[in-house]
């Protein structure tokens, strides 16, 4: 791999870290005498991790992150998710063959797998005599998924700040029904996404991903359309960051036009609609 372009000389590490996540030195200049502490510099270092050591991890740390992601926020402490860990080799092995049998699925020594869960939302409304009909609208599963979004991200966070690399796994969904038996998933609850945590392998160095100009994201009082010139300004430090990375060389419009183009293209998650209405779930 060859090395990343570095920063301009006398860079603070608020500087680098911003210098890194959008390549614009404008931005990493205004930016960088801002308040910086330990967890910007962890936040804005993250990076997917694929590559993980054969190393268990240590006694305790499952449950201490699992600590920092009940912290996160959850819609009106509804706590509609949940997560499974699983360690088991013969388990993960399965599990990666439903989601494109990605090798750091295999490799990680845990997968958590973070669940939209009302399944338990609705026992609770049955013991206590309410039939739960409020479970059945579409607001409900999106306050699951939201809460195991958030719960995730403080995952993230939490296992990158004790050294651990972590990577999203968005193809479990790509077989919903064949993750659900494999987790034993009661109806009205459903994988949103895995993750795969370990020890990073640091014979294999992964560098931060350059994020679109914050002027794409960033909205002021109301919505504006994004730029053309900002867009083909992200091409170009994408570009960039492909051949530092000796990764295949495609414009980030191209690869993004091309991932949403078809029913083909969602790699089998076309079916989610009718998976989540057999489930019980989104019916109104």
């Amino acid at each position: 791999m060859n090395d990343r372009v570095a920063p301009p000389a006398q860079s603070s590490p608020a500087r680098e870290r911003l210098w890194d996540r959008y390549r614009d030195e404008a931005l990493a200049d205004r930016l960088s005498s801002m308040p910086w502490n330990g967890a910007l510099d962890t936040m804005l270092c993250h990076r997917s991790v694929r590559s993980y050591l054969d190393q268990p991890l240590a006694p305790g740390l499952l449950e201490l992150i699992v600590a920092a992601a009940q912290s996160a926020p959850t819609t009106s402490n509804l706590q509609a998710w949940s997560v499974i860990a699983v360690q088991d080799k013969a388990r993960k092995a399965r599990l990666a063959g439903y989601a494109a049998n990605q090798k750091h699925i295999h490799d990680a020594p845990l997968l958590l797998l973070f669940v939209a869960d009302l399944a338990r939302l609705h026992r609770i409304s049955e013991e206590r005599g309410y039939p739960g009909a409020g479970l059945s609208y579409i607001e409900a599963f999106i306050f699951g998924v939201a809460d195991a979004s958030f719960a995730a991200q403080n995952t993230v966070v939490a296992a990158e700040s004790l050294g651990l690399g972590c990577c999203f796994i968005g193809a479990m969904r790509n077989q919903p029904q064949a993750v659900a038996d494999e987790l034993a998933l009661p109806d009205e609850s459903m994988v949103v996404f895995g993750m795969t945590i370990g020890y990073p392998d640091p014979a294999i160095a992964t560098a931060v991903k350059p994020r679109l100009p914050q002027g794409v994201v960033l909205h002021h009082e109301r919505y504006s359309p994004p730029q053309k010139a900002d867009i083909a300004v992200y091409d170009e430090r994408m570009a960039d960051f492909r051949v530092e990375q000796e990764m295949r060389m495609i414009d980030w419009t191209e690869q993004m036009a091309r991932r949403v183009k078809d029913e083909a293209a969602l790699t089998g998650r076309h079916v989610l609609k009718q998976f989540l209405q057999d489930r019980g779930l989104i019916l109104k």
